[in-house]
This record gives C-alpha cells, sequence and structure tokens, in this order.
C-alpha cells in the first residue's frame, strides 16, 4: 500500500528494476559458454533468429529481436567478420539488406547447440514457475509493441 507521494519512488515499487536485473544477471550466465564462440549475448540472440530461417531481411531481423537498426547493425558487422553470416543488398531494392548465414554460420549452430540446456540448468527454483515467467514476459513485450 501506498503511504505517500514518494512511495512511487521507491526501487522496490519499481516494475522496470527486477526485470532490469534478472536480465542482467541471465546474461551473466550465458557470458562463459558464449566466450568460447567469441560471441556476446546480443550476437548469440541475433544468430538464434537468423538461425530459425537462414536467410532473414535485416528491418525483419531487428523487429524480431526488438533492437534498432543503430544497435543491430554493428552486432551484424561483427557476425559477417567472424564469417557467421554475409549480408547483401536487394539488386531490385538496394534499401533491403539481407542477411543470410554462411557454412561457418551453420557449423556454429551445431557446436552451441547444448548452450540452451546449459542455461536451463543453472537456473534454481521450479520448472512451472520459469515456463509461467516466460509467459508472462512474452505477454508484456507483445503489448508493449502492439
Amino acid at each position: 500500500m501506498i503511504m505517500d507521494k514518494y512511495d512511487l519512488l521507491k526501487l522496490e515499487n519499481q516494475i522496470c528494476f527486477p526485470l532490469y536485473a534478472l536480465s542482467r544477471e541471465v546474461i551473466k550466465l550465458y557470458k562463459p559458454l558464449l566466450d568460447k564462440y567469441n560471441l556476446t549475448y546480443t550476437q548469440y540472440v541475433t544468430m538464434l533468429a537468423i538461425w530459425e530461417d537462414e536467410k532473414i531481411i535485416f528491418k525483419k531481423l531487428g523487429k524480431k529481436l526488438h533492437l534498432d537498426s543503430g544497435t543491430l547493425t554493428p552486432v551484424v558487422k561483427r557476425l559477417e567478420a567472424l564469417e557467421l553470416i554475409s549480408k547483401y543488398r536487394n539488386k531490385e531494392d538496394d534499401r533491403i539488406v539481407t542477411i543470410e548465414l554462411t557454412e561457418k554460420g551453420k557449423a556454429l549452430k551445431e557446436e552451441i547447440i547444448k548452450v540452451p540446456e546449459e542455461i536451463y540448468c543453472k537456473f534454481k527454483g521450479n520448472e512451472q514457475t520459469l515456463i509461467e515467467l516466460k509467459r508472462c514476459l512474452d505477454e508484456l513485450l507483445r503489448l508493449s509493441y502492439d
């Protein structure tokens, strides 16, 4: 129950803070696993999205990852430098950039396949709680972009 007008400003009353803190903790869990593959967390989730289709339009990739082009462009450039993807412009409309997996990117998919399971094992708590948390977060994310 809110006692005074400043209770709204207390950290413990913010929905953003536990989301932020949990996100940082989860990303910390990924770091040692992804270091083996020379990937950051953002590069990893970008690769996850690309692996789904093996070829994707840059704009669609940004929408899928909820990243603007200013954030996504350096990630894509780094993945291209690692030779995991290639990118090229559409011949009919050069504003359209396509991202495509390379053979090295396809091979990485096979190598990195155990990461989600290793991460899941690091979470403590009830499996149903994690499933419900994921469902709630997906719903909140969907609502924030409608």
